[in-house]
């Protein structure tokens, strides 16, 4: 293999001679080999849709040349475009607030401009990572905001996922509506519900968590650029600080803002902790919604046996015919994953030290994996699991007249400790409590039957 020398304030390494990237990417790809991941791609286009903004600002301010910002610009739409991104070698998960991401990209930028230019990769004389790329930036503005780009994005992903889930719930509302089933509390029995109110229920908690992404995504709309190191510009031009935000916004396309106040937009990461919160409520209601599902689905023989949920894969490999509720367990193990990412992110976003936070890497991998992994659980069940769940009709109506509890239709006409009677008489006998109540005659025959209608309960 063929090298060239490139070196940095440390000393000098060789390079291959065909990488894009250069001395400190492979550093920071040499210290931090900590989670066997690369920079997703969303991130990488992110980083890219920065630098072009930054190199058309910085051409504005005359801060360099234009065939220095046309090369720039033509290196992050190509990287846009999906080249180069396996240049990116370093983990997402770093020291020093993520300088070696925001390297990385300025090295593999630098080096492909310096292609365009027509010079050879390492040649910094022509196109220089710091001088140029990075120019009028710091690891501190351009990261955070790389990271709030990419979990813009990601949010509308996972968002559109769960407007799907609305509408698959809503249809399922209306088609189970007719269908009455015993309701439960505490796992015990309670009175009569319709199953389409239940899965109306399901569906008002993911439209309050779809409401929620838009706060979420909001607050990823307010980013830091032009406050450099530490929020105070240094080394930007005026104009620069004025201008980069708008740049940003025709470079991504993106509603973006400038932070008010930009010393707080570098110190402060509690916007990621309020996105990573929003991301657990909303996990816990699919949970909570999945636990409902496994249990109403438990059988076939010798459980609830309400619903029954779409055979996707074999269950066991010992128990032939055994069938299990893998899209609702996924989505149990999905929110156990977000709670703990919830957890890592809160202690990063609490632990940072004045001007700046150094966890900010460990805080946008936890946040995208959250994001990601609602994704794609909300997606598996549109695809595999809701639209195919089937009414178990006369089931649910064998367990609504075998029940105790609705007798609490007749407490009001007998009394509360009469109904408790007849209801400790049903479950001694095992008949059922219209039987009960005809039998010790407290209400006529006629009275029992018209109270006792379930339709009439819901």
């Amino acid at each position: 293999m063929q090298y060239r020398i490139e070196k940095d304030s440390i000393g000098e390494r060789k390079i291959p001679i065909d990488a894009y990237y250069g001395v400190q990417s492979l550093r920071g790809h040499e210290n931090f080999n900590i989670t066997g991941h690369h920079l997703m791609k969303e991130y990488i286009e992110s980083l890219a849709e920065i630098k072009m903004a930054c190199a058309i600002t910085n051409y504005e301010q005359h801060e360099f040349s234009q065939n220095i910002c046309e090369a720039i610009c033509q290196a992050c739409r190509e990287i846009l475009e999906g080249r180069f991104h396996d240049s990116f070698i370093c983990d997402p998960v770093q020291g020093s607030a993520g300088t070696t991401i925001n390297m990385n990209a300025n090295e593999v930028i630098a080096n492909r401009a310096i292609e365009i230019l027509g010079g050879q990769k390492g040649d910094y004389s022509i196109v220089h990572p710091n001088d140029h790329v990075n120019r009028s930036q710091s690891t501190n503005d351009v990261i955070p905001t790389a990271g709030k780009l990419t979990a813009f994005k990601l949010l509308h992903q996972a968002q559109d996922q769960l407007k799907r889930l609305e509408h698959v719930l809503a249809v399922k509302e209306k088609e189970f509506w007719g269908i009455i089933k015993m309701g439960r509390t505490e796992m015990q029995d309670a009175v009569p519900i319709r199953l389409g109110q239940e899965f109306g229920a399901y569906k008002c908690a993911v439209q309050r968590d779809i409401r929620r992404f838009d706060h979420a995504i909001e607050e990823m709309s307010v980013v830091n650029m032009g406050g450099t190191a530490v929020g105070t510009a240094l080394n930007a031009p005026k104009g620069y600080v004025e201008t980069i935000v708008p740049n940003l916004v025709k470079v991504s396309g993106l509603p973006l803002t400038q932070c008010e106040n930009l010393v707080d937009g570098t110190q402060n990461l509690d916007c990621f902790a309020f996105v990573s919160s929003i991301l657990k409520t909303c996990v816990i209601s699919l949970a909570k919604m999945s636990h409902d599902l496994m249990l109403m689905s438990s059988g076939p023989r010798c459980g609830f046996g309400e619903i029954t949920l779409p055979s996707k894969q074999n269950g066991s490999s010992i128990m032939p015919g055994k069938v299990n509720p893998v899209v609702p367990e996924v989505i149990a193990q999905i929110s156990y994953l977000i709670i703990g990412n919830d957890t890592t992110i809160m202690m990063a976003c609490e632990g940072g030290q004045l001007e700046l936070n150094a966890y900010e890497p460990v805080v946008f991998y936890k946040l995208f994996e959250s994001i990601r992994s609602i994704t794609g659980g909300v997606e598996t069940l549109v695809d595999n699991c809701i639209p195919d769940i089937v009414a178990n009709e006369k089931r649910c109506h064998e367990y609504v007249e075998h029940s105790v509890g609705i007798i609490t239709v007749i407490a009001p006409e007998v009394g509360y400790q009469a109904a408790a009677d007849v209801a400790k008489e049903a479950i001694r006998t095992g008949k059922p409590v219209r039987e009960v109540l005809k039998s010790k005659h407290i209400m006529s025959d006629e009275e029992v039957d018209k109270l006792l209608v379930p339709e009439k309960m819901v």
